[in-house]
């Protein structure tokens, strides 16, 4: 027994762990909608199929499909209910944990379905059921045995005029063949022949040339016109001589058939019938013929039935699911209202209440003791915001003085996490906002081996944004927590190192530049004298000359680039249309290298700039002779080499570019304006130096960094407000105003 009951329960277990709603409920939105999409096609094969088309299908099977569509459509509405009440319990203040509003809305749903759809189907059946013996044989057989003895009477009148008519018209074309019917014999012939038939009427019509009827004899006719007897519809029938017998006037049987057809002549006769036996004819024909329309319309006008139904259940299933929401909704916003009130609790808003209901159940008591908690709360933190004022201006003073300072400052506590950080030191370290907590070693690894170093100051290189940067680090300890202030000497230091190398390229171009000459002018001589005279291996000679000469023409270029680094002169300013000089540098280059595509983009009208003409040719040219050189000692260049300068003008700076398609910049790019960092092997390291001091002079900004797509691009972004401050009027320099005045167009745009 104790066995059994543990089998029970381990089974009620797995059932309870397999009917998880968030189990089933997701396999229940994929099958409902495919096992709807089936029983659809089944229905449509069932009333579409095989049998007699336009019979009703059987009530058992209809109850069948209905309810099994019934209940495909219900699922699918009750599921759709869910998914609404989840959306609608989403954005509620429970958000996903709304579970009430959904079970209510799904409990009212499948309240509402099941009655629904066990009273439409029994209704569906039981209607089928009571009309079906109209559909059936008897119902036909009594109505076609109506019709037929309705009919047999008309019939039985028809041929009994059909036969007088023949018999008739016979004996007339005897008569008029001896006679016309002018002739005072042929009246009392022919009220004889009305006379012994039985008829009520007679009519002889002819038709005129415009085939209208004229009546050229009668007998007891009444007010009708003669188109009624005779329609014109019906000569073409009456051309081939047979006779038209019909009872469509309602009291009589007529006929009418042709006499002579050369004269277009026609006998009409009537047999007064019962009106009421025709009318009951014409009504047992009338009610077969809409008792066959409607069999033939038996499935459809079945269908219709059930799909009223079927819409009428589905709009009561959807009111009943709007009122299970309105319900729902009702019952769970007071909830909703105290879950929202005790998030601005958690959030600091301790003036938040909820409603209490006037009746005294328990979500009144429930939000009246919530209402007395944040009251108490209220009053309890007042005290503590009061205590903590003085701290918290203490702190505004002290925040105030480190954002004011240019030096960046980094407090830590124990176990060497950030707890302050200013504003300088952010801008320094490229920090974002949120640092506070973070352990230093995550931040800033250099600082943090700082404090394990025990020096008070300390010079730290350190990486920013790619960038290179030297620090200048100072430790103090303020009550037990480690503060670090730390300086950017990085552009102290290059300044150091930029004046240190001018002088050193002072010193170099006084010591070597003057032996350089007599060198040169003894090799030459030695070449010119003595180059004939040597027997003995000549071309040795020569070549040891000539290294001479051309080593030393590239120590006294070298010489003459420190000479320039070591002495720049100060720039005289004019204004010059930038254009020209651009044009200049690139027109040099052009000519000496076919095989680079050059191109000068200008934005706008031709700009003009107050500047020095010589040196700001000077640095352009150095740009390009630098992207022409790195083009052509780039080992993996596939594509044809291309440099494009473009100038850019919005009235406060001008802006001009330099991109090539080269290697690109090296990874100590930081570096390449200091005097003698070069990474070419015969650089001597001054030109990009020399550049960056033209562009200084000049009151403007170099820029260096990759091109999009590969290679280089150099910006200089001139500050014209500043320029133009500096022009004069003085000649000074007037010697390059017009030295290049009619600068040559760039003559191609790609390799020749």
């Amino acid at each position: 027994m104790a066995a059994l009951a543990l089998a029970y329960k381990r089974l009620r277990r797995r059932v309870a762990t397999a009917w998880r709603p968030r189990r089933i409920i997701p396999l229940l939105e994929v099958a409902v909608p495919a096992a709807t999409l089936v029983i659809i096609i089944a229905s449509y094969q069932v009333v579409t199929g095989g049998g007699a088309p336009d019979a009703p299908i059987s009530p058992t099977m209809t109850a069948l499909l209905l309810g099994a569509n019934l209940l495909a459509f219900m699922s699918l509405m009750v599921l759709a209910a869910r998914r609404v009440a989840q959306h609608r319990a989403a954005r509620s203040e429970l958000g996903g944990k709304a579970r009430l509003h959904v079970r209510l809305v799904a409990f009212f749903s499948l309240i509402a379905t099941v009655p629904t759809l066990l009273v439409v189907v029994f209704a569906s059946l039981l209607f089928q059921v009571g009309t079906q013996f109209w559909f059936s044989d008897k119902a036909r057989v009594v109505l076609r045995s109506s019709e037929s003895v309705a009919q047999a009477y008309v019939k039985e009148a028809k041929e009994r005029l059909l036969g007088d008519i023949g018999a008739m018209s016979g004996d007339l074309r005897r008569i008029l063949s001896g006679m016309t019917i002018d002739d005072p014999r042929f009246a009392p012939l022919y009220a004889r022949q009305i006379v012994y038939r039985g008829l009520s009427e007679s009519a002889i019509i002819t038709i005129d040339r415009n085939g209208t009827p004229q009546l050229i004899a009668l007998a007891n006719l009444d007010n009708r016109p003669l188109i009624k007897r005779l329609p014109v519809a019906t000569l073409p029938f009456l051309a081939g001589g047979q006779p038209r017998i019909t009872a469509d006037s309602g009291d009589r049987i007529e006929g009418t058939i042709l006499l002579d057809a050369a004269s277009k002549t026609y006998l009409y006769i009537s047999r007064q019938s019962d009106r009421d036996v025709l009318a009951q004819a014409a009504r047992a024909r009338s009610a077969l013929g809409d008792y066959a329309a409607t069999v033939e319309r038996a499935r459809a006008l079945q269908l219709r039935f059930n799909i009223l139904l079927m819409i009428m259940s589905l709009t009561i299933l959807g009111i009943a699911i709007w009122v299970a929401m309105t319900v729902a909704d009702r019952l769970v916003r007071p909830v909703n209202d105290l879950v929202a009130a005790a998030r601005r609790v958690a959030a600091g808003d301790l003036t938040a209440r909820v409603y209490s209901a006037p009746t005294p159940d328990e979500i009144g008591t429930l939000g009246s003791a919530f209402n007395r908690m944040t009251r108490k709360l209220g009053e309890q933190t007042g005290a503590l915001v009061a205590a903590n004022n003085q701290l918290e201006i203490r702190s505004a003073f002290i925040e105030a003085v480190l954002s004011g300072v240019t030096a960046g400052v980094i407090s830590v506590d124990e176990e060497r996490r950030i707890t302050l950080v200013n504003r300088s030191a952010r801008i320094l370290l490229n920090l974002d906002q949120a640092v506070e907590g973070q352990a230093l070693a995550d931040i800033a690894p250099e600082l943090d081996r700082v404090l394990d170093s025990g020096d008070r100051e300390v010079v730290v290189q350190i990486v920013v944004a790619g960038e290179p940067r030297t620090l200048a680090v100072r430790y103090v300890a303020a009550e037990g927590a480690p503060v670090l202030t730390f300086d950017d000497i990085t552009q102290r230091l290059a300044d150091q190192r930029r004046a240190a190398w001018a002088d050193v390229a002072r010193r170099i171009a006084h010591e070597i530049k003057n032996p350089l000459t007599p060198i040169q002018l003894a090799a030459e001589r030695l070449q010119r004298r003595y180059g004939k005279e040597i027997v003995s291996d000549p071309g040795v000679f020569e070549r040891l000359t000539a290294t001479i000469i051309r080593q030393v023409g590239d120590m006294r270029r070298i010489v003459d680039e420190f000479s320039s680094f070591a002495r720049m002169p100060k720039p005289a300013f004019r204004e010059e249309a930038i254009i020209d000089i651009v044009r200049q540098a690139l027109f040099l280059h052009e000519v000496a290298h076919p095989a680079i595509r050059f191109s000068l983009d200008v934005e706008g009208p031709m700009p003009t700039l107050f500047c020095d003409r010589r040196l700001l040719g000077q640095a352009l040219t150095n740009l390009v002779k630098n992207a022409v050189e790195a083009i052509e000692e780039n080992a993996n260049q596939q594509l044809p080499g291309t440099i494009a300068m473009t100038i850019r003008t919005d009235g406060q700076h001008m802006l001009i570019g330099l991109a090539d398609n080269g290697p690109g910049l090296p990874a100590e790019r930081d570096r390449l304006t200091e005097p003698y960092m070069t990474t070419r092997k015969r650089g001597t390291g001054l030109g990009l130096a020399i550049v960056s001091k033209i562009v200084e002079d000049h009151f403007g900004t170099l820029g260096l960094r990759d091109r999009h797509g590969g290679g280089t691009l150099v910006e200089i972004d001139f500050d014209l407000e500043a320029l133009s401050s500096f022009g004069s009027g003085d000649d000074d320099g007037a010697e390059h105003a017009s030295e290049d005045a009619k600068l040559p167009e760039l003559t191609r745009s790609g390799t020749g």
